[in-house]
């Protein structure tokens, strides 16, 4: 049986990007290490699987009935990570809209001009950081964050693209709690996004607490998101890898909730885990392969949900 807060269950939409020249980023793969390439591959086969991938996830989520707003990406200049948008452009329910600082100089090159322009309001405030680039100050969205909206509370985890410093200040400006911690892989080092490591929905919170290995850091987490009252389905090391703490909750147009995810990710889960997740959304994943090979992002990181 599903679990519906009708005040929370408002139809989503968001924002994705259709890739034109999807491929390794060599300039972003020192921080991320679930990026994998594959010497024999070919670049125009991996950018035909990728839009494969993309196309079919996006008719799927359309098919359930949300709200998705699809831009193409460019050729020139050449943006191999445009197909993740959350990472630099994010919306607020006050009519905030946040431009990102990003560590990746030609990732910089994703944001776009007439997207912002069509989708602010006349009401809008964009609140832009680029300039902390130069600075050498980095926060990539929603992919650094992970945001409990309808408790006003901010997660972060410590890692290049991620500044402490930025991410206090703009919660303090967006008016939202700041929880900063570390997490790690199982080699030490840091794992480059919160968001594969941890989901926030209506109700539950997915989170692999094996990353977490300073105590303090745990409880922290852990009260807040008790506080909260949300149920917390732990994965594993394994599971992470997999993509499953890349999810997102999402709404179609009659209030009906979805867990969207990666078919890699659907599949590493447990019937245990499913059994809870399923209390909170019907389960939506779609096959990523090459996209969460190359790209070292999964389906979370396809969506920027367009909140103002």
């Amino acid at each position: 049986m599903l679990i519906f807060v009708l005040m929370l269950s408002s139809a989503s939409k968001i924002l994705m990007i259709r890739p034109v020249k999807f491929g390794f980023n060599q300039q972003t793969a020192e921080s991320n290490s679930f990026q994998q390439k594959m010497d024999a591959d070919n670049p125009e086969t991996i950018q035909e699987k990728a839009l494969q991938e993309f196309n079919t996830f996006a008719k799927k989520l359309i098919s359930a009935g949300i709200d998705v707003l699809i831009f193409d990406d460019t050729a020139i200049p050449h943006t191999p990570d445009s197909i993740f948008p959350n990472n630099w452009i994010s919306f607020h329910e006050n009519n905030e809209l946040v431009i990102y600082p990003m560590l990746a100089e030609n990732r910089r090159q994703e944001k776009r001009a007439d997207i912002i322009s069509e989708l602010k309001t006349k009401d809008s405030f964009v609140i832009d950081l680029s300039k902390f680039e130069n600075k050498k100050m980095y926060l990539e969205g929603t992919g650094s964050i992970v945001f409990d909206y309808n408790h006003k509370i901010a997660y972060a985890n410590c890692s290049p693209r991620t500044d402490k410093l930025l991410f206090e200040q703009l919660c303090k400006q967006l008016k939202f709690e700041s929880i900063y911690f570390k997490a790690v892989d199982k080699n030490g080092d840091d794992i480059y996004h919160t968001n594969v490591l941890m989901c926030i929905g209506n109700g539950f919170a997915v989170l692999c607490k094996e990353c977490i290995q300073n105590k303090t850091d745990e409880e922290l987490i852990i009260d807040s998101l008790n506080s909260s009252k949300h149920e917390i389905i732990s994965i594993s090391y394994e599971q992470m890898n997999a993509f499953a703490g890349n999810m997102y909750q999402l709404y179609n147009f009659k209030g009906e909730s979805f867990i969207v995810m990666s078919e890699q990710a659907y599949k590493s889960l447990n019937k245990e885990q499913i059994k809870q997740l399923e209390q909170y959304g019907s389960l939506l994943y779609s096959p990523l392969y090459t996209i969460e090979q190359y790209g070292g992002g999964s389906a979370r990181c396809m969506i920027a949900d367009i909140r103002c």
